[in-house]
């Protein structure tokens, strides 16, 4: 699958994307100055919302900053590639990378996957998503890994804060597929139940049903 279309299914069944929030995971890592007799926080942390709004409103929105940094634009006339060419390019860049540097950490902070009595794509026969109960049995099974996946999300960010610095736009390529990748190998572990050829048969018939029950929507209006 091409990265627009994992990115646009990553949308429709996460109603975001696309990564997701953990209970249990190991102990913050410390702040620096700290030591071992000081806190590695400030103080306490609590969640407002679940990792599925997080990645809603939060995370899957900024990464739109990277995402759509560079690109290549299919007219009559042939291809153009897109790239930032004012400070105000490289700002949108750098905002999107900085916040999601810093937001990655908030998946470390326990909070449910879902708002109250949202249970995912999970129900009925051959869902196409894991339920909230099974990606918490799964964090909680392996927290080593949910933190890699964390960790490699924000590697991606920094990637692109280096980046800025530099401002070289050619590295953007390469940065954008760090963070699809990034993005798409947490949504497998953690969301997606088996992305075999019989779950992407799942997936069409339920995006075919999506826009089915939209455009009813649209003609009853």
């Amino acid at each position: 699958m091409s990265r627009e279309v994992r990115r646009a299914t990553r949308l429709l069944l996460a109603g975001c994307v696309a990564l997701l929030t953990a209970c249990g995971g190991p102990p913050a890592v410390e702040a620096p100055g700290t030591t071992a007799a000081t806190p590695a926080l400030w103080g306490e942390m609590t969640p407002v919302v679940s990792v599925k709004e997080l990645m809603r409103d939060m995370l899957d929105p900024i990464a739109d900053n990277i995402f759509n940094a560079v690109g290549t634009v299919v007219t009559d006339k042939g291809s153009v590639d897109t790239f930032p060419k004012t400070d105000e390019d490289w700002d949108k860049i750098r905002i999107g990378a900085v916040t999601l540097a810093e937001g990655a950490y908030l998946l470390k902070v326990p909070r449910p996957f879902a708002p109250p009595g949202d249970l995912n794509n999970s129900t009925g026969p051959n869902p196409v998503e894991l339920s909230p109960d099974q990606i918490m049995e799964k964090v909680k099974k392996d927290p080593v890994e949910w933190n890699a996946r964390i960790e490699a999300l924000r590697n991606v960010a920094l990637e692109v804060m280096d980046i800025v610095k530099k401002r070289d736009a050619t590295q953007l390529w390469d940065a954008g597929e760090d963070l699809d990748i990034a993005c798409e190998s947490c949504h497998r572990s953690y969301w997606y139940p088996g992305e075999d050829a019989a779950f992407y048969k799942r997936l069409r018939d339920r995006m075919d049903q999506f826009r089915e029950q939209e455009q009813s929507r649209g003609k009853s209006k």
